[in-house]
């Protein structure tokens, strides 16, 4: 069984956002879109089953580093935990900010700020590219003699600390706001408004940014979401847009020197030639609206239906991943992908996305089968693959993906 905080906090993450929903349902106030929390969620998903593989890899470079080349040998006590905790929120603050003042590294922390809303589900959208870059600012602590299994498990602490800061549902929480990211601190981080951006880049202990110039206290009410939307439900895609924009970026600045200032500068910097440097733009707050796309209430309870089933099956197989190898993990990750991508398409009312589902059913109904025969006809998995295929496709089949009526779910 996977024993990492983060896999092991699943429930607590889902308990408070259906908490927060109930605030939602009472309050009268907007907390969620379905489509948006749905995006976030998968975008989650994505990285914790492609971190199956990458973690693999900052994992191995810090344990190389630490058999290898360690200084010292830190024994594993109270005061040593609490010696790297702090150490790895400081590392966290200076791999989140190279995260904003690098374009590079910008493309993959951006998933994270892509949301225009600001829920706990936003905490779950992460991105399944940063820890390639950001792994390697935690390697002076292996160097330092900080064990693997320390630094590994302050880090994921680290992670499901940061969760309940995404909310708008707590306020500010007075002598607490001096020491420790907060709600009200994050809010900030996340907002789009120029004064608030790149800033509060902490974790856990926001002393960093005060220390380093780098704070600021919420005023008026952040306008959430970053300067050029992404506009799309898409996970995969989310994880790449902003790299393909880079990519088209760097094929009209001319001479190398440009190229590479382009990447490793601030994100908006161009050379004189393209306008230089690009600020953030003011947010127009009376007329900004939030990226939608209407649907109707057949397909959200669709994908609501898919999404569910995803969601129960992404959590059996992180608790459980230990128990497939190499071959089905990647298997599995890939179907699972696969739904979440078309559940994203569904929102969008992607022409080919019927056909894709259609195919994606009975792809997976062929694979219950098979599982079924493989275990001498075992009657439930065969009946419940019966019955998914056959409520699916007669879902599908009744679905008008012309209809524009906005379903409020």
């Amino acid at each position: 069984m996977n024993i990492n905080p983060v896999v092991l906090s699943i429930p607590i993450y889902f308990l408070l956002i259906a908490i927060e929903l109930l605030i939602q349902q009472f309050s009268k106030k907007k907390l969620y879109r379905l489509n948006d929390a749905v995006t976030n969620i998968s975008c989650g998903i994505t990285q914790q089953l492609t971190g199956t593989f990458l973690i693999i890899f900052a994992i191995g470079i810090y344990q190389l580093i630490y058999e290898h080349l360690a200084i010292f040998i830190i024994p594993s006590n109270a005061f040593t935990l609490i010696l790297i905790f702090v150490l790895v929120d400081f590392a966290y603050y200076w791999a989140h900010r190279m995260s904003h003042e690098i374009n590079l590294l910008w493309g993959s922390h951006v998933v994270h700020h892509q949301s225009e809303d600001y829920n706990f589900s936003v905490a779950l959208r992460q991105s399944s590219l940063q820890v390639i870059w950001t792994s390697f600012f935690y390697l002076p602590l292996a160097l330092i003699g900080f064990n693997t299994l320390d630094f590994a498990l302050m880090v994921a602490l680290s992670t499901v600390y940061q969760f309940w800061i995404h909310t708008e549902t707590i306020k500010k929480l007075g002598p607490l706001e001096y020491i420790f990211n907060t709600p009200s601190h994050h809010r900030v981080h996340h907002g789009r408004d120029p004064k608030y951006i790149d800033k509060n880049l902490a974790g856990v202990l926001i002393t960093w940014d005060m220390l380093f110039g780098t704070f600021q206290k919420e005023e008026e009410k952040p306008c959430y979401g970053i300067t050029r939307p992404v506009k799309t439900w898409n996970p995969v895609w989310a994880n790449l847009d902003h790299y393909v924009f880079m990519w088209s970026d760097l094929k009209k600045i001319r001479g190398l020197q440009n190229k590479i200032k382009y990447v490793f500068y601030k994100p908006g910097w161009y050379p004189e030639e393209l306008g230089g440097y690009q600020a953030a733009p003011p947010v127009d707050k009376h007329h900004f609206e939030k990226f939608d796309t209407r649907s109707f209430p057949a397909v959200n309870y669709y994908v609501l239906f898919q999404f569910i089933l995803t969601l129960a099956g992404t959590a059996f197989f992180l608790f459980n991943k230990s128990s497939f190898n190499l071959n089905e993990s990647a298997f599995i990750v890939f179907l699972i992908i696969i739904t979440i991508v078309n559940c994203g398409a569904l929102f969008e009312f992607k022409n080919w996305v019927l056909s894709a589902e259609k195919v994606r059913i009975t792809l997976f109904t062929g694979i219950m089968i098979f599982l079924s025969f493989a275990n001498a006809w075992d009657v439930m998995l065969l009946t419940t693959g019966l019955v998914y295929f056959l409520v699916s496709m007669v879902w599908l089949f009744n679905i008008d993906l012309n209809r524009s009526e906005v379903a409020e779910i």
